[in-house]
This record gives structure tokens, C-alpha cells and sequence, in this order.
């Protein structure tokens, strides 16, 4: 199977996350992090955000009306 993509820049998860092939956007929380990932159609490309303010900034910009965006709670 194909490794995930590691994304560094906010601005790059963001044109990926609006390409015509991205699925789904997925966001999983834990204590440490924010992790977005991005369904693309070769890649799973994920972005990891260590600021909450950051995280909660990014998922206000993402694409909206994405029926596939879900939210995944975090594990205590």
C-alpha cells in the first residue's frame, strides 16, 4: 500500500484538501496534536498541528458542504 503523504504547510494542506480528487477530510484530536487528513485519490496526505488555535483556524477555512468530512472524537 502506499505510505501517507506527510504536509508540513497549512496553506498546502489547504490546496490539497480543495483538489477535485480529495474524498474526504478527516480530523482526529488528541491531547498532544490536531491531525488533518485528506483522502486524496493516490495519497492519504496528513498535517499535524501542535497549536489548538491553529487547528481550530484550519478547520473553519476548509472547503465546506464536504458530505465526506468527519469528525473524529478524541480517545480519552
Amino acid at each position: 500500500s502506499l505510505q501517507p503523504r506527510k504536509i508540513e504547510e497549512i496553506k498546502d494542506f489547504l490546496l490539497t484538501a480543495r483538489r477535485k480528487d480529495a474524498k474526504s477530510v478527516k480530523i482526529k484530536k488528541n491531547k498532544d496534536n490536531v491531525k488533518f487528513k485528506v483522502r486524496c485519490s493516490r495519497y492519504l496526505y496528513t498535517l499535524v498541528i501542535t497549536d489548538k488555535e491553529k487547528a481550530e483556524k484550519l478547520k473553519q477555512s476548509l472547503p465546506p458542504g464536504n458530505p465526506m468530512f468527519l469528525q473524529v472524537p478524541a480517545t480519552r
